[in-house]
């Protein structure tokens, strides 16, 4: 079936501009053309937008979908379908806020992503890594100190999995990769949310995260490693992972090494602010909440280090529980150091480029998917715009399917 989506202020999001076409033809959930001229299709499907701003559904680089609260050792004691039903919900809000497309780095498997894919979940499409890999005591070990044993069969939910030495590492990174992962996640620093870690620790040698590269390159996939700390970026980038998670305590000599390497950053600002702020009440133990300081204040200026040297930034949330629906806050959070037309990038294009899809998402252009947004303003002169769209939004467009979605 024909769409045409009518009077539309298209942004070309890799110029930062507007372009003259103002209709786009739709057919089977792929862009066929835009044209400047009403095109003349009696059977086609009309839209009118009225001259709202048209661009790319939106790509949310780090999510975790089944993070219904902060407290992830929760998570593991709670029945699958009780989390898969809080993950619906939360996959719903996502696209009601613009997001069409996630990367979860962190307890989402095939499952969830087959549901969305199979229309039983309303909702972005995912890429799924499965569970984090994390030695013992790291950041996916949700172990207290008095606790030695832990239910660890793969259909708990939980956003980690434990895995000591080198050939631990490579078994856990293989099965993840046959479970249809999209990338292999490692933990290579503390955070904020393990109970039993330091931010500043660094987390597997660098032959462990060497084998998990070597696994990912082999299957033609990729490493992300939640990373703070300028020694772990350092290590994890040398080692040949592509994408740094957070990156609060980076310095520029691992600025530059990822800018040589080609190494993506993945800012997540937004989850700090929210984690201050009502982190506690979410579902966070008490006893975590002096992390956040340490990482709290020092993402700004990673991103603005990152801005400078021309590394390459897609956007990230990594909101959890109730915080979910904060996750355009980081439009906004990000705006004090990068231009409106670059932030709009790191949703789309850089997004779909870290995603290894930039060949069919990111852009409005023939050949491309139909996913869409519309709304009114005009977010290349205010990004503030972008932090209001479930107020704004007059249509979410997923590979051609229209979805009327009211969120936070």
């Amino acid at each position: 079936m024909l769409t045409i989506i009518s009077n539309a202020k298209i942004i070309d999001v890799d110029q930062g501009a507007y372009v003259d076409e103002a209709h786009i033809v739709v057919e089977g959930g792929v862009i066929r053309e835009l044209s400047r001229l009403q095109p003349r299709m009696a059977d086609a499907r009309r839209i009118d937008v009225a001259g709202a701003t048209v661009m790319p559904g939106l790509i949310d680089a780090h999510v975790h979908v089944i993070a219904h609260t902060a407290d992830f050792a929760a998570i593991q004691r709670q029945s699958p379908f009780e989390v898969a039903a809080h993950a619906s919900r939360t996959l719903r809000s996502m696209m009601g806020r613009g997001f069409t497309t996630v990367r979860d780095v962190g307890g989402c498997d095939f499952g969830l992503a087959r549901a969305v894919d199979d229309g039983l979940f309303i909702g972005p499409r995912i890429a799924f890594g499965g569970k984090a890999l994390s030695p013992t005591g790291g950041h996916g070990d949700m172990r207290g100190p008095g606790e030695d044993t832990i239910d660890e069969a793969y259909t708990v939910p939980g956003l980690g999995r434990r895995c000591d030495g080198v050939e631990a590492v490579r078994a856990a990174a293989r099965d993840e990769l046959r479970r249809g992962a999209h990338h292999v996640k490692i933990m290579a620093n503390g955070g904020v949310s393990s109970p039993t870690d330091r931010i500043d620790s660094d987390q597997f040698s660098e032959a462990e995260i060497a084998v998990a590269v070597d696994e990912a390159q082999m299957a033609n996939r990729y490493v992300v490693a939640h990373a703070y700390t300028a020694r772990a970026i350092t290590r994890c980038v040398r080692n040949g992972v592509r994408s740094i998670e957070h990156g609060n305590l980076v310095d520029e000599a691992a600025i530059a090494m990822m800018k040589e390497r080609g190494a993506f950053l993945v800012p997540t600002l937004s989850t700090y602010r929210a984690l201050k702020d009502e982190g506690v009440a979410a579902g966070l133990p008490a006893s975590l909440a002096d992390k956040i300081d340490i990482v709290l204040d020092a993402g700004i200026r990673a991103v603005e280090m990152a801005y400078r040297a021309g590394v390459q930034m897609a956007y990230g949330t990594d909101l959890l529980g109730t915080m979910h629906r904060r996750q355009l806050d980081e439009f906004g959070l990000r705006a004090e150091v990068v231009p409106p037309a670059d932030l709009l990038r790191t949703a789309t294009v850089t997004g779909a480029t870290l995603l290894r899809m930039e060949d069919r998402l990111g852009r409005i252009a023939p050949g491309y998917c139909a996913d869409l947004i519309a709304f009114d303003g005009d977010p290349l002169r205010d990004i503030g715009i972008m932090t209001q769209l479930p107020q704004r939004l007059s249509l979410i467009m997923k590979q051609g399917v229209s979805y009327a979605i009211k969120t936070q």
